[in-house]
């Protein structure tokens, strides 16, 4: 009898996280009035090194890489590297759509992006995404603010993130529209909140005490 042939696996994506280095006055600034710019920038490094260790947790090393920005040779990411062995790249200028496109074009195949600041994409929902994204063209997990804080392409949509209204309430419901107009097929596994302010800081403490 013929040999069988072995299963093909759906290639891994990849995953991009984006991350401002923790500066004082310059990283989440709108927890300044709770914290204090320097414990808000120690914050903003708490979140950052939370949500890489998720990532680690969902994907090996080689598929992720931190996308730096204010500070590219920052203590905290040479840190991160060092610990899990991921690849570091600077932040190209533009908008958000224009950083977020050209992270999800640099590396081939399906990828994946997350913002820094977003505890509640646990490592288990990563992986979830990155099943889902095997079947579907968009994955996206919307937040409770209006906006998206992950999303994954099977290829090159430049409509997604072109003239959207980043940092409104408007985020996602521009990026459905954008998603129908393309007949593209998504799939929203999960809701997701994000730390901007003084509250949602507040909340992700009591959670991980």
């Amino acid at each position: 009898m013929p040999a069988k042939m072995p299963l093909q696996r759906e290639p891994l994506p990849h995953l991009h996280l984006l991350a401002k280095a923790p500066l004082a006055g310059q990283a989440k600034t709108r927890l300044a009035p709770l914290l204090g710019e320097s414990g808000a920038a120690n914050a903003h490094a708490e979140l950052v090194r939370h949500c890489v260790a998720n990532a680690c947790g969902a994907l090996p090393a080689e598929q992720i890489t931190l996308w730096t920005a204010l500070e590219h040779s920052h203590p905290l990411f040479i840190e991160l590297q060092n610990q899990y062995g991921l690849a570091l790249c600077p932040q190209p200028n533009g908008d958000l759509g224009t950083r977020v496109r050209y992270a999800l074009n640099s590396t081939p195949g399906p990828a994946m992006l997350m913002g820094s600041d977003c505890p509640s994409i646990t490592s288990a929902l990563i992986t979830t995404c990155a099943q889902q994204l095997a079947r579907y063209d968009v994955v996206i997990l919307p937040a409770e603010d209006g906006g998206y804080g992950f999303v994954g392409t099977q290829q090159d949509y430049p409509a997604l993130f072109s003239d959207i209204p980043w940092g409104t309430q408007s985020v996602l419901t521009t990026t459905q529209q954008r998603i129908e107009a393309l007949g593209l097929q998504a799939a929203y596994p999960a809701t997701i909140w994000d730390v901007d302010r003084p509250e949602d800081w507040q909340r992700w403490k009591a959670l991980s005490r």
